[in-house]
């Protein structure tokens, strides 16, 4: 399974592009909803999409996301739906590399075993579960690996050289960068900060560097993508989806239209983001 993505940032690489990493919801507004958008990312222009699980206590996440969550909830997404979803994708993408991002609590709960083996056969390439640090790799992180799934791991701001290590000791895939400290959907300020991080982090792994928290904009992911191997678009995504919604929180014809026209808006900066530094 590791080969997909693999395979994906090898051809970025080729094409001297980052990729263009985007987050969504999964069942947000609905399940058949969610999966429109999720069918509308790979054909606007993302590389590799992250699939969120939803989650009643997200405690990483700003409100666009806790939000998005909670529309999940009400409307009736689970885990074993979200799997269905990534399943339901696959029918017509072999290609697109799909992460899994969210809290451990609801894995747990499915069964770590039973749940890898349900992620491999809907097509999952990895998995980012923010609340599980390295110190307790062998409850999930491991037995993925094992199976051929890779486990992305979140550096910071604060991550220093000394901790840096033990973060990207069994991370696989791509290492994902938090350009600030905070939750989910605060404000990009310093990309002279980001730049020095990437080089550092670069210093101690071969792993892409994918880049998220605060990118909203075309500008800000040529900006970063001059330097990262990838730029995560998340909170961007989820508030044009709740921005679509009718009164009653469903969705409209606006729903996919606008999550594909900010889709390629943003590809088309990451595109850009390299062009001045082709001789």
């Amino acid at each position: 399974m590791t080969a997909r993505m693999d395979k994906r940032f090898a051809d970025l690489k080729a094409q001297n592009r980052p990729a263009l990493v985007t987050y969504f919801m999964g069942g947000d507004p609905d399940f058949d909803s969610s999966l429109s958008v999720m069918k509308a990312l790979a054909e606007s222009g993302a590389d590799v999409i992250e699939l969120g699980m939803p989650f009643s206590d997200p405690m990483a996440d700003g409100p666009a996301i806790q939000m998005a969550a909670r529309r999940s909830l009400q409307g009736g997404q689970t885990l074993q739906k979200t799997l269905d979803m990534a399943k339901e994708f696959r029918k017509d993408d072999q290609d697109t590399p799909i992460v899994l991002m969210g809290y451990y609590n609801p894995i747990y709960i499915y069964g770590v075993d039973r749940f890898l083996d349900a992620a491999l056969d809907a097509g999952i390439d990895g998995l980012i579960v923010v609340d599980l640090p390295p110190e307790m790799d062998d409850e999930l992180c491991i037995p993925a690996l094992e199976k051929g799934i890779n486990f992305i791991r979140l550096a910071t701001p604060t991550t220093d050289d000394k901790r840096l290590p033990t973060v990207l000791n069994n991370t696989s895939g791509f290492v994902y960068y938090v350009s600030m400290n905070g939750i989910t959907g605060s404000s990009l300020t310093e990309t002279a900060n980001v730049t020095d991080a990437v080089k550092r982090i670069k210093s101690h792994t071969e792993l892409p560097i994918c880049v998220g928290f605060g990118v909203k904009t075309a500008e800000q992911a040529q900006v970063i993508g001059a330097d990262a191997d990838g730029v995560v678009v998340g909170s961007a995504i989820v508030s044009q989806i709740a921005n679509s919604l009718d009164e009653n929180g469903a969705a409209t014809a606006e729903t996919v239209t606008n999550v594909s026209t900010l889709i390629k808006e943003l590809a088309q900066g990451v595109a850009n983001a390299r062009i001045e530094n082709v001789s």
